[in-house]
């Protein structure tokens, strides 16, 4: 994963440090300098600010103090609980932070050897598809001699402000991390994929069956290595940061450091009796006031659990803002929760591996319709099909998919003011088996994402076997930007994008012809077919001019639904179409009944029920059963 690093902003970590030891001179970030405009992207400043070293701030500056822990972060002045939170659940993952804060052996500081300091530090962070090492000075801003921003509870332990220093410098100052994204910052730490869940919009609080469904893909999530945090939506500026009664704060994000079924009771009754509770750890990152409600640290529910539960489970009677809560409370005082999944694509993996298909977009302006990438979501009829379009195959009977697409981050700066993201989503629609150009006019929408103008937009869904068509857009039409589109399946979805509109012509065409019309049949199903006493295996096969659609084999019924369409580009629009059902057999499969279709353009008629013939081609005879086919035929070869 972190064989491609690619230097951000074109700093080298190794040959800055080389430089500075070679001066003898402690690095300067000339990218990110110690300045107003490092901070704020508006505004004027508070209370003057110093930016200070590390050797300047204490006696015995160190990366790390006892190790790394979730218990280290402390809040600053800034609103950026969400990069805390997300730093909280980062900590708690050694295989991570690791990626994160590179070769930290190497660079944290050695009181026997003062001079191999050079003032220079790198982070890795997951950038739009790639990751990205971020160099920087270690001059952080203060206020009397207090770090302003996150700091750690001990006061010589940096690792959290220097990664939030980096993190900046990404974002383009410190004042654009203020009320930011906790899932942007999972994400930009794993490389992962995160899924939003509304708990509220959900009913998960109300619905048992499907607040345990929840719970088991939240612990799933986290015993894979993957990243979660919860927050209280606040409505109002009011609301952000108000403390609740029940000890929680509005507004505020809290990592969800631990997820596990408790064991109550105590001793072998315990193991036979088996009683279980979901139960969740979560930290708030301003490292004091916890829940204060049922299993809250002092509270009597924990005599229900054993002395060795307890300590398996670490609880501890400290105000160090961790604390236990019921799955059930949480999904009760909570709104949302963030699962960010790590997305484990190694086929030498014990756990379940993902296809990922990523693929680079834009959405551009263009005066002519064919070559415009921008037009808005469905809402505009005229415009919708002008966007971007990619194709991908779901290969077996049914198939979990994750889709997400995220847009270039955008920086904060004095000079171009705040990055506002775009409202950004996707439609994912079921489409012909042969599909190989653009779609122009309306199909079965498979799923649809929500519309927001948060960085990144994610979709789980499960879908049936065949060929789909997604078309990421902005929400208003003519709005343009960059995005990275990522599709992860079982097995590999051929994802691609579609760039033409209709076959390309060539010098052959003149020779071997062109396209005269374009025809969709669509097979919904038949009836009556000849009966075994178990019913018909039966299968479709469309044909046109050498091209062909298969259907998936629809077991034991003599009226089976067969759903599948085919799309042709005929050259030679006199040819009929030929529909043929087929009974799959284990030596031999067995001809049922075909029909021809002419798919005439002036045919107003588009949906047919047929009778089955056999294969005659001059007296055909009716064979049991009947078919139902739509047509659409049309001269305009970009009508479907």
């Amino acid at each position: 994963m972190f064989s491609c690093v690619k230097p951000y902003e074109d700093q080298n970590y190794s040959a800055l440090k080389r430089a500075c030891l070679r001066r003898k001179v402690l690095f300067e970030d000339p990218n990110f300098p110690a300045t107003d405009d490092s901070l704020y992207y508006k505004g004027t400043p508070g209370p003057t600010v110093r930016w200070k070293r590390p050797k300047d701030i204490c006696e015995d500056p160190r990366l790390f103090v006892d190790g790394i822990s979730s218990h280290d972060l402390h809040q600053g002045q800034v609103g950026n609980c969400w990069f805390v939170a997300a730093c909280s659940s980062l900590a708690s993952r050694e295989s991570l932070w690791q990626k994160v804060i590179p070769d930290w052996k190497e660079q944290e500081w050695d009181p026997e050897k003062p001079s191999a300091y050079a003032g220079i530090f790198h982070f890795h962070f997951w950038r739009f598809g790639e990751w990205v090492d971020v160099v920087i000075d270690d001059r952080l801003p203060t206020v009397n001699n207090q770090l302003i921003y996150c700091h750690s509870s001990s006061r010589n332990e940096f690792w959290c402000a220097l990664v939030e220093k980096a993190y900046a410098k990404l974002a383009g100052c410190y004042q654009a991390l203020d009320g930011g994204n906790t899932a942007d910052a999972l994400v930009d730490f794993t490389g992962g994929v995160s899924e939003p869940i509304d708990l509220t919009e959900g009913g998960f609080a109300d619905d048992e069956a499907k607040r345990n469904q929840l719970f088991e893909r939240v612990l799933k999530v986290h015993s894979r290595g993957g990243l979660i945090s919860a927050s209280i939506k606040a409505v109002t500026a009011a609301d952000m940061e108000a403390r609740l009664a029940c000890g929680l704060v509005k507004g505020h994000a809290y990592a969800i450091t631990d997820v596990r079924k408790v064991r109550l009771g105590h001793g072998l009754l315990a193991f036979f009796k088996s009683e279980k509770l979901d139960m969740i750890r979560l930290r708030n990152p301003w490292g004091e006031r916890e829940w204060n409600g049922p299993w809250s640290d002092t509270s009597e529910e924990w005599q229900k659990v054993s002395k060795s539960e307890r300590e398996k489970m670490g609880v501890t009677v400290q105000d160090d803002g961790e604390f236990w809560m019921t799955f059930e409370d949480v999904c009760r005082y909570f709104t949302d929760i963030i699962k960010c999944r790590l997305i484990n694509t190694s086929y030498l993996s014990v756990h379940k591996t993902w296809e990922e298909a990523r693929l680079r977009g834009a959405w551009t302006r263009h005066e002519d319709p064919q070559k415009n990438r921008s037009g808005g979501c469905i809402n505009h009829k005229d415009t919708f099909f002008q966007n971007p379009q990619y194709i991908f195959d779901v290969k077996k009977p049914e198939d979990e998919v994750l889709i997400c697409i995220q847009q270039r981050p955008k920086q904060s700066t004095r000079r171009d003011g705040k990055g506002e993201n775009l409202a950004i989503g996707f439609d994912i629609y079921k489409v012909e088996e042969n599909r190989q150009y653009r779609m122009h006019s309306l199909q079965h929408r498979a799923a649809s994402s929500i519309y927001i103008n948060s960085r990144s937009v994610f979709l789980r869904t499960d879908q049936p076997e065949g060929r789909f068509v997604i078309i990421p857009t902005t929400f208003e039409p003519g709005h343009t930007g960059e995005f990275l589109l990522r599709v992860f399946t079982d097995v590999p979805s051929d994802c691609q994008e579609l760039r033409l509109d209709e076959p390309p012509r060539s010098c052959w065409s003149s020779l071997c012809g062109y396209p005269q019309q374009v025809t969709q049949v669509h097979v919904l199903g038949a009836a009556g077919l000849k009966d075994s006493s178990t019913g018909a295996n039966s299968y479709v096969i469309i044909k046109c001019e050498g091209d062909k659609v298969r259907s998936a084999v629809q077991k034991g019924s003599s009226t089976p639904e067969y759903d599948v369409k085919g799309i042709f580009y005929r050259k030679k629009p006199g040819q009929p179409i030929t529909v043929q059902i087929w009974n799959h057999r284990v030596l031999k499969d067995e001809f049922l009944g075909q029909v021809r279709l002419k798919a005439d353009p002036d045919d107003l008629q588009a949906l047919h029920t047929l009778r089955l013939q056999d294969r005659s081609s001059r007296q055909p005879s009716d064979l049991p059963g009947t078919v139902a086919v739509r047509v659409f035929s049309s001269t305009s070869l970009t009508a479907v």
